[in-house]
């Protein structure tokens, strides 16, 4: 018997989960808020608002606005909706007996937590019972069927396996690790620090300059994870090094994107308006410095993008200053 599958969010990253599964499931359930995106898909086969290119068979896929629904006919719940949403959406639910795969990039903001920490401490799932998703992947290049690479991250081997074999298929191949704070919070990182390569590209700073600034990143990068969570890692493995160089370089990166327009003067709320998406780094950055002021490892390049974001520091001035601390 099948092990049945649900994805919360209606996103960009949900919708190429939804056909990852598709090439492997009999049936998929799949979430999301709002009630005109649900009804579309039904009737023409695939999201309206994100990759619309993607068709859906809803021979297979079983799209609901009814959250309880989806969650008492499903096993496993891969989440997918922004950080700054999980709260919400899983407030008043009942999470027991299911297992939680996070596909998302950030920390819940409510209660400064990674995803791993928040479903454990207050939805009570084992660590044996959750997973994470890691990159290097866009959901663009999913959608094209161009060949990603994921890495799934777990403590419970056969729970990862089957999400390994549920989402390979001939475009996407899967890996594992054990890894899973140190993976997640380099997820959470990464995306920090394509704010970052965006405001320096915005500003003038050529290729030279950001493969300095990335350089130094993945440094302050394994520093962090190896305070927060010792453990023997390589972070040059595609889960860390892979996911960070992707975000910071493709076009395809919200958080590249972001950070370009506030580089080039835009508001938050003006790069939130004309984006119609969450680019998580924002609101990592300041989750990070919070998280930091426990751990006190030296993050000038967080710290310069939290300087940016939150304390409207001039980002040529901040950017100027930060150039004197790479090497």
């Amino acid at each position: 018997m099948q092990t049945k599958y649900a994805v919360i969010g209606g996103g960009s990253w949900a919708t190429a989960l939804v056909k990852m599964l598709s090439n492997n499931c009999d049936e998929v359930f799949w979430w999301m808020r709002d009630a005109d995106q649900v009804e579309h898909i039904l009737l023409h086969g695939h999201n309206p608002k994100y990759l619309t290119s993607v068709e859906v068979d809803n021979k297979i896929v079983v799209p609901s606005f009814d959250l309880d629904f989806v969650i008492q006919n499903a096993d496993v719940l891969i989440v997918a909706t922004p950080s700054a949403f999980i709260f919400e959406t899983f407030k008043n639910v009942n999470l027991s007996d299911k297992k939680i795969v996070s596909a998302v990039k950030g920390i819940v903001p409510q209660t400064n937590e990674i995803p791993a920490d928040y479903f454990q401490n207050t939805h009570h799932i084992s660590l044996n019972d959750f997973a994470i998703i890691c990159g290097p992947c866009h959901a663009e290049e999913v959608a094209m069927e161009r060949l990603s690479y994921l890495t799934i991250a777990g403590k419970n081997n056969d729970f990862t396996e089957e999400i390994v074999n549920y989402l390979s298929c001939r475009y996407i191949v899967c890996s594992m690790t054990t890894d899973v704070v140190g993976a997640e919070i380099s997820a959470v990182l990464k995306n920090v620090y394509a704010l970052a390569a965006g405001i320096c590209h915005s500003l003038g700073y050529g290729d030279n300059f950001i493969a300095v600034l990335i350089s130094n990143a993945i440094q302050e990068i394994e520093q962090f994870i190896n305070k927060v969570y010792p453990l023997e890692r390589d972070v040059k493995q595609s889960a860390y090094l892979g996911d960070l160089l992707v975000t910071a370089y493709s076009l395809h990166s919200r958080n590249r994107r972001f950070g370009n327009m506030i580089g080039k003067g835009y508001s938050v709320k003006a790069i939130q308006q004309e984006m119609n998406m969450i680019a998580e780094g924002y609101y990592a950055t300041s989750c990070i410095q919070a998280l930091n002021q426990k751990y006190k490892v030296n993050l000038p390049i967080a710290e310069t993008v939290f300087q940016i974001l939150y304390q409207n520091e001039n980002p040529r001035k901040a950017v100027e200053k930060l150039c004197l601390k790479l090497s």
